[in-house]
């Protein structure tokens, strides 16, 4: 093991790659004027600071929302503008992006009476990229049209150290002239733009996404706590497993982070814990009962209780802790 992962004969595929320094100048293309383009980046926990800081190093006039307006502070002395409402923030801007922890936390960000739309011009693009329930998607879509303002959903695939080195890959709904318009926007936060149809698919391929992930991770945590108490040697069992059809690039990285017990946050367990809810709701709705989602969720729930603040690796902990039956 070094530095938390596993060493493999194989290397898990490098996601990052140089990001297009013409970002800024396709924008522009796309029929922006030679003015920097204005973005607000309403919040910044662990991937929406990262997303700005990017978007601030490519040269984008970025100004800045966060609840706590402590955490804006880095950013503001990276040179963005900090503002005191989400409202403020999108006044005048050509892009708006939200990245926020669940629907109740986008409704405030974008409908509240100091929301984002109430700052917003018409034709200005406002861009979620929250993991969300489709149902709230689609309000939010129509509450944007009502407005003038053109709408994107664009979850994300990536966590804290690929928002930091500009290295996510958006799941994107919307109409094709205006992710064609947005496209040097996101390859300024990202290596690729996967567009995906309409409004809502962006949501509903990160749910199906999530719960994927989330039933991997609570299985493979159940499965390090069998290896470490029914006496097989740890690093050969799992570099075994690893190696083999189990090794998925989550499952390499992660079982490395519960065995060393590193459990620095890249993506908290009730954000997961959300997220399969939101998609056990989804299935729900055309006839499939997540009975593994349901599983898993009662994991990261139990997990999100005693470690609020630390990684979904984390997980194992409370499963650690049962005790096994006396020999």
């Amino acid at each position: 093991m070094k530095d938390g992962h596993i060493e493999l004969d194989g290397n898990i595929p490098h996601l990052g790659i140089e990001v297009d320094e013409s970002a800024l100048a396709k924008i522009r293309g796309d029929g922006m004027n030679e003015k920097r383009v204005k973005v607000a980046v309403l919040g910044l926990g662990i991937m929406g600071s990262g997303m700005a800081g990017q978007l601030i190093a490519k040269g984008f006039d970025v100004a800045v929302w966060n609840r706590d307006r402590a955490k804006a502070q880095p950013l503001g002395h990276a040179g963005a503008r900090i503002a005191a409402s989400p409202a403020k923030a999108a006044d005048g801007a050509d892009f708006v992006v939200a990245m926020v922890a669940d629907d109740d936390a986008s409704r405030r960000v974008w409908l509240s009476e100091e929301g984002a739309f109430a700052g917003m011009r018409a034709g200005a693009i406002a861009v979620d990229c929250s993991t969300l329930s489709v149902e709230w998607v689609h309000t939010l879509s129509a509450a944007a049209a009502e407005r003038g303002i053109d709408f994107i959903d664009a979850p994300v695939t990536g966590t804290k150290p690929q928002a930091a080195a500009g290295t996510l890959r958006f799941f994107a709904g919307g109409d094709p002239a205006v992710l064609a318009k947005s496209e040097g926007l996101f390859l300024a936060m990202g290596t690729e733009l996967i567009r995906l149809g309409p409004v809502g698919n962006g949501a509903m391929l990160k749910l199906i996404n999530n719960f994927l992930c989330g039933v991997q991770v609570a299985s493979l945590a159940e499965a390090l706590v069998m290896i470490e108490r029914c006496g097989l040697d740890v690093q050969q069992a799992v570099g075994a497993l690893a190696a083999g059809a189990p090794g998925s690039p989550l499952v390499k990285m992660l079982a490395g982070r519960m065995l060393a017990r590193d459990y620095r946050p890249n993506f908290v367990p009730a954000l997961m814990a959300k997220d399969l809810r939101y998609a056990s709701v989804a299935f729900a709705e055309q006839g499939i009962a997540l009975a593994t989602a349901d599983a898993a969720r009662a994991r990261f729930e139990a997990v999100a209780a005693d470690f609020p603040d630390a990684d979904m690796a984390a997980v194992i902990e409370p499963i650690r802790a049962i005790r096994g039956p006396s020999r």
